[in-house]
């Protein structure tokens, strides 16, 4: 006998738990919206437990672009003793880093806080739409299917999942077909930092630095210099440099770009890797993705050999942890009522309509060694405008983190955590005044002049930067 559905009812349903999807959970809540957010792993926080920095936040200038819920998160980090802090690494960009360890208990703790109800385990499995408005989504998990209706629904599942169950139109990768790599992050403690730096500042040729127009009065070598000084173990060790070529060249790294280097724990001394990568692997369909991660472990493997063998400062590093979950960089990306573009990213677009803001360079990667970076103008940030989180042709569905509408480049720079916190805490803001003002209303009805009040009142940036 087929088995009713469960039923439950909510003003917005948040579908994914990363970074976006926490910063849409807790705004909507925030502005008085009974919140549901659903994730299908077991935790939230997504790319922000990995290990890596919360790129985005800052711009090249070191103004903050992004607050509120962005930085209610990072007070709770540095409250429980993991927030590393934020500086520029003397290549590209400014960094926050955070402990990640820490981090799992800061984002339950400000989800919580806020009110916000959590199902885990669970897919958004189906949606219901009628006359252009999801009214309900079809979740699955252990205890049975439910359909939960709302009068908002806010997509973060990254893979743009929920938008295209309802008939959303999307693109994906390159035209040519290209996608950017898939990485497995993992970490090293017990690194002789002062070693590590010393090896830097002698070996300067296996070094990023200085390759943003912005310092160009500042030469490399005091780049460099100043890179060192910070006592930070924050490198890029690069592919064009002899350790990492000759490396490749005499079978003991896989190819890659890169191998970014950043800290995690200055008391455990430990640090995180970022440079295994397998491109092209379309993460939406989970067998290619299943397939990938035995190849991005042994990647793993070998780089933290690597690092032990051949680089000063790991000799006696332990191998320490890996991300909970393979890095996505880029699947879909949802066609909304406006698309991001690489001009708008690049120049530093300013606009009446934004709602969160991107400072993140042009960053693209693709196969073995090969990645695009293209500075913002002047070391300043774009605005995204509320159009660019707002599925074309759907009433009430909106969008933050990597599936938002914008060609491939602009998705290039607006992909990172930081920015991806901006546009959740934008949609959920927006989703709740709807929500309030008439459930059954096109979110496109509230103005965005009232959108980007609400949200300067609870600490976001939508101005005032360069």
């Amino acid at each position: 006998m087929a088995q009713r559905l469960k039923q439950e009812d909510y003003d917005v349903v948040v579908v994914g738990g990363g970074a976006a999807g926490i910063a849409a959970a807790v705004s909507a809540a925030k502005n008085g919206a009974k919140t549901l957010l659903v994730e299908a792993g077991p935790m939230i926080g997504g790319e922000m437990l990995s290990g890596l920095p919360i790129d985005g936040c800052l711009s090249t200038r070191g103004e903050w672009v992004v607050g509120g819920v962005a930085k209610e998160v990072f007070a709770e980090c540095e409250a429980m003793g993991g927030y590393v802090g934020a500086f520029y690494d003397w290549r590209t960009i400014w960094v926050v880093c955070v402990d990640p360890e820490i981090m799992k208990l800061a984002v339950m703790n400000v989800v919580r806080r806020n009110g916000v109800n959590l199902l885990l385990y669970t897919f958004a499995e189906d949606v219901v739409v009628q006359d252009g408005r999801v009214t309900g989504v079809v979740l699955l998990n252990k205890s049975q299917r439910t359909l939960v209706t709302a009068r908002g629904f806010i997509d973060c599942s990254g893979d743009g999942d929920l938008a295209c169950l309802a008939g959303a139109p999307h693109e994906m990768g390159g035209e040519d077909g290209p996608l950017q790599p898939v990485s497995l992050v993992f970490r090293m403690s017990g690194v002789d930092i002062d070693r590590l730096m010393t090896f830097v500042a002698e070996n300067p040729d296996n070094v990023a630095v200085a390759e943003n127009p912005y310092y160009a009065d500042i030469s490399r070598e005091e780049q460099l210099r100043r890179l060192v000084a910070q006592g930070y173990p924050k490198v890029f060790f690069v592919a064009k440099g002899p350790l990492i070529r000759d490396a490749i060249a005499a079978g003991d790294l896989h190819a890659t770009a890169l191998i970014g280097i950043g800290p995690v724990s200055m008391k455990r001394r430990e640090i995180y890797c970022n440079t295994t990568r397998i491109a092209n692997v379309d993460a939406t369909r989970t067998d290619k993705l299943s397939q990938a991660l035995p190849n991005l472990m042994d990647q793993v493997w070998m780089c933290s050999s690597f690092l032990t063998k051949r680089v000063p400062g790991f000799q006696n590093a332990q191998f320490s942890g890996i991300a909970p979950r393979i890095g996505i960089r880029e699947t879909r990306r949802i066609i909304g009522d406006y698309i991001l573009t690489f001009d708008d990213v690049i120049n530093a677009r300013k606009r009446e309509d934004g709602v969160a803001k991107g400072a993140h360079h042009v960053d693209i990667h693709g196969a073995g060694t090969q990645q695009l970076r293209q500075p913002i103008k002047d070391g300043g940030s774009y605005d995204i405008p509320l159009g660019s989180l707002i599925a074309r042709d759907l009433k009430n569905v909106l969008l933050a983190g990597r599936c938002l509408s914008a060609t491939r480049e602009a998705h290039g720079s607006a992909r990172v955590m930081g920015t991806c916190m901006a546009m959740g805490q934008a949609v959920g803001t927006a989703a709740a005044l709807a929500s309030a003002a008439n459930g059954v209303a096109d979110v496109r009805s509230i103005p965005v002049a009232t959108v980007r009040a609400r949200l300067k009142e609870q600490g976001a940036v939508v101005d005032g930067t360069h």
